[in-house]
């Protein structure tokens, strides 16, 4: 019997991503990833506003990701490395400086542990029923906060002229729900 191995540039990303799960051959995650340098560049230099460092964080995030992207689950590629392309360049401005200059109109992608809890399709049913559940919990500003930024997608400005509290109000609506959500979250899921 002749098994037919059809090209590698010819397979969707969930097939490039499976091999190499299953394999670890370094040649179907360099084929996915390529297909998307040009997304992640183009996020890098958004951010980076450098065009040398923009494509050093494109390298740079590959060499980081090859041993680790066996330990995530991911669901849908395009959208995963869109989120840790974000917080890579996020990770780096950190690192140049204390102040990070943001638009604040601009969506800030937070860690993906949070946005993990958040993706319906990506969590399991206890973690979603713990998550309603602590949802309630929250004071009303903060559960405001939290459902506009994580689940709305809402920049900083939106909310802050949608629900009238100041910026510095909204951010840490924002850092305290989410801390309570995941004392909470982490709580009932022992339960």
């Amino acid at each position: 019997m002749l098994f037919f191995r059809r090209n590698i540039s010819e397979q969707t990303d969930e097939e490039l991503l499976q091999h190499y799960m299953k394999s670890g051959e370094t040649e179907y995650f360099g084929e996915l990833y390529n297909r998307y340098i040009p997304l992640l560049y183009g996020v890098c230099l958004k951010y980076l506003k450098d065009e040398a460092r923009a494509q050093d964080a494109v390298m740079e995030l590959f060499e980081d990701l090859l041993p680790k992207v066996t330990h995530y689950e991911i669901k849908t590629f395009r959208t995963w490395i869109y989120r840790v392309v974000k917080n890579h360049c996020l990770q780096i401005l950190r690192k140049d400086s204390k102040e990070v200059s943001l638009d604040y109109t601009v969506h800030i992608v937070e860690s993906d542990e949070f946005l993990h809890l958040l993706c319906e399709e990506e969590s399991n049913a206890d973690q979603l029923e713990a998550l309603h559940h602590c949802l309630k919990k929250l004071s009303e500003p903060q559960r405001v906060s939290i459902r506009h930024f994580f689940i709305e997608e809402m920049s900083y400005a939106d909310i802050v002229a949608q629900t009238g509290f100041t910026l510095n109000n909204v951010k840490s609506y924002i850092q305290n729900g989410k801390r309570n959500l995941k004392i909470c979250i982490k709580n009932q899921l022992k339960e």
